[in-house]
């Protein structure tokens, strides 16, 4: 029977079902339910970036000290950094930081570093040795006093603190600003330190220093030596050698040593300088010219490159070239490279020699009107220096028509009256009175009794 008007009929067949179908329905459902639940919490969200896994602190303190080791300083200084940040409560990673700093000149940080330790124990002997160290070659010699006391009641024991303590009283010894019996307290630190720790590199460097200031140069050399066999990157050990391997003579040695330094730390003007002086001792002054040229390039503001400078070309009797490094050493003036050069007020001991010599250029070239002024403030304000009371002279004599005979002046040869002082200087002035020290205007020293 079939209903009118209607498709439907209940003669029909039904379609039969999809199996297939149902089962490819079944998989996609439990597919989503899978990913949902499984593989969506493990994934990260996206456009966050993935978390690094955290660095221990120890790696990098080993990877720090191994950079110290190959001489990177640099490179060491910032992985100590590292270091802190990842563990910022570990007074020792302050300490090596801070001595690192000391080699490398940055004595200002190095304080800061000493006293982040101190902040977390106030105890630790260590962190008050480093901290006077620094705050002495930094020039606080009162304060680095207090700091090494405090080392010593501490840890009586503390070979350290006894050898920075004898670095910066030797120091304040040459920088002129010591008491009556620096030298002797630096001589007697020095010696503690070494029975001690004698074979540490701080006793070695302390004994060096205090051996050369009071003139016994060879024993002085053998501190160093033995310094550097314990750690050969440091720039300012070599520069110390090389200035006792100068004193006895041994030149070629001395130039070597400078070079090592200069390969070390190539921002430091002192290797250039250095070598140039050693050449002027022995009259080759072509090539000191050189080496002071190289000098004022590293440092372009420094008055006492300039001085030097002007003084190798004096003695090469190259008068016209020596007018304008010279006058920019005492008058200060304006660079080549654009940059302000402040004068040296007139002091003893090298600022002294760049007068003189500058008042001879100017005399020997006819300037008189500014020579003579220059005779007169040497006279007056360096009346205890002998050679620079000749040559003040001497400049009166070239002007007055009569100067000194060839021959009969201290230069010992006939460019007119300066002499080469370095059997008498202890460092060059305004530069490093110790092997580490940052403070300057320093005048030249006539090495004290042996001890």
């Amino acid at each position: 029977m079939y209903l009118k008007g209607s498709n439907w009929s209940m003669n029909r067949r039904r379609r039969p079902l999809r199996i297939g179908r149902i089962l490819v329905l079944l998989l996609l459902v439990s597919g989503a339910v899978y990913v949902d639940r499984v593989i969506v919490p493990s994934s990260p969200p996206l456009f966050i970036p993935t978390p690094t896994s955290t660095r221990a602190p120890e790696s990098y303190i080993a990877e720090a000290q191994r950079l110290e080791n190959e001489g990177k300083y640099s490179q060491a200084i910032s992985t100590y950094n590292q270091a802190i940040q990842s563990d910022p409560k570990n007074p020792a990673t302050y300490i090596s930081l801070a001595r690192l700093m000391i080699y490398t000149g940055d004595y200002k940080n190095a304080i800061k570093n000493a006293e982040n330790a101190l902040l977390l124990n106030g105890n630790n002997s260590n962190a008050h040795a480093i901290r006077g160290w620094a705050l002495g070659l930094d020039g606080d010699y009162l304060s680095a006093e207090s700091a090494f006391t405090k080392a010593l009641e501490l840890d009586q024991n503390n070979g350290d603190a006894y050898a920075y303590r004898a670095e910066v009283l030797a120091a304040q010894t040459q920088a002129g600003s010591g008491s009556i019996g620096s030298l002797d307290k630096a001589v007697e630190a020095s010696r503690n330190a070494q029975t001690i720790a004698p074979n540490a590199l701080s006793t070695h460097r302390a004994r060096g220093i205090v051996l050369e200031l009071t003139g016994n140069y060879a024993d002085a050399a053998r501190e160093f030596e033995a310094a550097i066999a314990i750690n050969s990157n440091i720039a300012d050990l070599h520069l110390a050698l090389g200035r006792n391997y100068r004193y006895l003579e041994q030149y070629d040695r001395a130039v070597e040593e400078f070079n090592r330094a200069n390969a070390l730390n190539p921002g430091d003007p002192l290797p250039n300088f250095y070598i140039s002086r050693t050449y002027a001792s022995i009259g080759e002054y072509a090539k000191a010219i050189q080496f002071a040229e190289q000098s004022v390039k590293v440092a372009p503001t420094d008055p006492y490159m300039y001085g030097n400078l002007g003084t190798m070309y004096y003695k090469n009797k190259q008068f016209e070239d020596s007018i304008k490094p010279l006058k920019l050493a005492v008058t200060g003036g304006v660079a080549d490279t654009g940059e302000e050069v402040k004068g040296l007020p007139l002091a003893y001991g090298r600022v002294a020699e760049y007068y003189f010599t500058y008042g001879l250029t100017l005399a020997n070239l006819g300037m008189c009107g500014e020579a003579l002024p220059i005779s007169q403030a040497l006279m007056e304000g360096v009346k205890n220096d002998e050679i620079s009371v000749y040559n003040a002279q001497e400049i009166v004599n070239i002007c007055s028509g009569n100067p000194t005979k060839p021959g009969n002046n201290n230069a010992g040869n006939d460019t007119p009256s300066v002499p080469d002082q370095n059997s008498q200087e202890m460092t060059p002035e305004a530069l490093k009175p110790t092997v580490s020290s940052a403070i300057r205007k320093v005048p030249t020293l006539t090495p004290v009794p042996s001890k």
